[in-house]
C-alpha cells in the first residue's frame, strides 16, 4: 500500500529537528513504523531481529550504528537500550540522531534515564477519517480556533458509511479490506489483547476471560463515565463483582498497550455556584474496538442509534485528539452538577479553549447550541479562563456552516487539522 500522511508527520520532522531522539508511542497497527520510515535512514526491528537483541548484550553500537536518523522499532523488546541511545546522543552532540517506536509503555524502571532534554516523545493514533481518506479536512481545527468560520459542502458521507468506519476503524493495514473482513481483523486484534497482551505487559497472569468481559463493559460505556464498581459489577458477573484493585490493575495494563484513552475533565473557574463533576469519560483509543469489545457491526449500529451515537462521539473525540494534538492542544470534557455538559473541551497550551457537542442527527444541533451558550455565558468565568475561541456542534452528516448564534455547526466528514 502507498504511504498515506498522516497529521504527526510534520510533528516528527520538527521534534526530529530539535531533540537527539523522537519517541513515537501508540497501539499496535496505528502507523507508527511505516511514518518513522518516511524520515529514517537505516533501522533496526528488535521484535523480529534476535540477532539484533544478541548484539545489545556484546557490543550496542553494533545495534545503534547506521546512517541517521536510525529507526529503532519496538524498542520496549528490549529496555536497556534506552540507556545505550541516551549515550550515544550525548556522545554526538547532534539532533536527529534516532526514531524509537513502542506499541507498549514499559514499567517504570529506576534504572533507565528519563531522557529529559535528549529525547522528546510523539503520541500517534490510529488514523482520523481525514487521514484515511474517508473525510474532506475542509473545516480545518487550526483556523476555527484562529478565527476562521466553519463553511464547507456536504462530504457526502452517509450514515451507514460511518457505521462502516466505526467497525472498520483507523488502522492503516486494514484500509484495502472490505468491511466484513477488516471488522474481523479488528475482532481478532482485540482477542489478541484479551489471550496474551495484557498478561505480557503487565507480567502477571490475567485471566482471559475476565479481560474479556472488562473490554466488553469498557464497550458497553464507551463515551459515559462510567465508574469502577460499575466495571468491576459487569467485570464480575454472576461470580459477584470483581475487586475494584483488580480492575484499576487490568485497565493501567489496558493503559500501557495504548489501547484505552480515557478523556479527563476540564476544570475551569466558575461563575456560578455549580459544581464540576471531576470523573472521566472511557474510550478506546479508536472507535473500532468498542464495537468488536461488544459485538457490534454496522448493521446493529444502525438499528440502535443510542448506541450508535455513543461510538459515533468515541469516534469524534480520536479525531480531535489527532488534530488538537498537531496545535499542541488537549480535548478534555464539561460536566457540572446541573448535569450541563460538553463533549469535548480542545484547550490549547495558552489555556486557551473551545467547546464542542457531539450530536448524530441533526435534530438536536439546537439544543445542543443552547448548552453550549450556557456554558459560555453562565457557567465558565471567562474573565479568568477567556472567551471561547469557539462553540461548536459536530454531527454526522451535511453542510458546515454558522449558525445566527455564533454556535459552528460541524460535519465530522469535513473536519480535519
Amino acid at each position: 500500500m502507498a504511504y498515506r500522511p498522516r497529521v504527526v508527520d510534520q510533528e516528527l520532522e520538527r521534534r526530529l529537528a530539535a531533540m537527539g531522539a523522537v519517541v513515537i508511542e501508540g497501539p499496535r497497527a496505528c502507523g507508527k513504523t511505516a511514518s518513522a520510515r518516511q524520515v529514517a535512514a537505516s533501522e533496526v526491528l528488535l521484535d523480529i531481529d534476535p540477532n539484533a537483541r544478541r548484539a545489545l548484550d556484546v557490543d550496542p553500537a553494533l545495534v545503534l550504528d547506521g546512517p541517521t536518523p536510525r529507526l529503532i522499532d519496538e524498542w520496549q523488546v528490549e529496555p536497556s537500550i534506552w540507556n545505550h541511545i541516551r549515550r550515544a546522543i550525548d556522545h554526538r552532540g547532534a539532533p536527529g540522531q534516532f526514531i524509537l517506536t513502542g506499541s507498549t509503555v514499559p514499567a517504570d524502571d529506576g534504572t533507565r534515564h528519563t531522557g529529559a532534554g535528549r529525547l522528546a516523545r510523539l503520541r500517534m493514533r490510529p488514523m482520523s477519517l481525514y487521514e484515511s481518506g474517508h473525510g474532506t479536512g475542509d473545516v480545518s481545527l487550526a483556523r476555527m480556533l484562529r478565527g476562521d468560520p466553519a463553511r464547507a459542502a456536504d462530504p457526502g458521507i452517509a450514515i451507514r458509511d460511518l457505521a462502516d468506519r466505526v467497525c472498520v476503524g483507523g488502522w492503516p493495514g486494514l484500509l484495502s479490506l472490505g468491511v466484513d473482513d477488516a471488522t474481523e481483523a479488528v475482532r481478532s486484534y482485540l482477542d489478541e489483547i484479551r489471550r496474551a497482551d495484557v498478561s505480557r505487559v503487565d507480567q502477571a497472569s490475567r485471566d482471559p476471560m475476565k479481560v474479556g468481559r472488562l473490554l466488553a463493559s469498557l464497550g458497553r460505556h464507551v463515551a459515559t463515565r462510567a465508574s469502577l464498581p460499575t466495571l468491576a459489577a459487569d467485570v464480575g458477573g454472576s461470580d459477584g463483582p470483581l475487586a475494584v484493585t483488580t480492575v484499576r490493575e487490568y485497565l493501567t495494563a489496558l493503559e500501557r498497550l495504548m489501547i484505552v484513552e480515557d478523556q479527563p475533565a476540564w476544570g475551569p473557574h466558575l461563575r456560578s455556584r455549580s459544581r464540576l463533576q471531576k470523573s472521566t469519560k472511557r474510550h478506546f483509543v479508536d472507535p473500532s474496538l468498542a464495537a468488536a469489545a461488544i459485538g457490534a457491526t454496522p448493521q446493529s449500529l444502525l438499528r440502535d442509534l443510542e448506541l450508535f451515537g455513543l461510538v459515533f462521539e468515541s469516534m469524534v473525540i480520536r479525531d480531535l485528539r489527532v488534530y488538537a494534538q498537531a496545535i499542541d492542544a488537549e480535548v478534555l470534557q464539561y460536566l457540572d452538577n446541573t448535569g450541563l455538559e460538553a463533549d469535548a473541551i480542545v484547550r490549547v497550551r495558552d489555556g486557551s479553549w473551545a467547546a464542542f457537542e457531539v450530536k448524530l442527527g441533526h435534530g438536536e444541533v439546537d439544543r445542543a447550541a443552547a448548552n453550549l451558550i450556557k456554558l459560555r455565558d453562565d457557567r465558565v468565568d471567562t474573565t479568568r479562563t477567556g472567551a471561547p475561541l469557539l462553540l461548536g456542534v459536530i454531527v454526522a452528516t451535511g453542510l458546515s456552516y454558522m449558525r445566527a448564534d455564533g454556535v459552528a455547526v460541524i460535519a465530522i466528514g469535513a473536519l480535519g487539522p
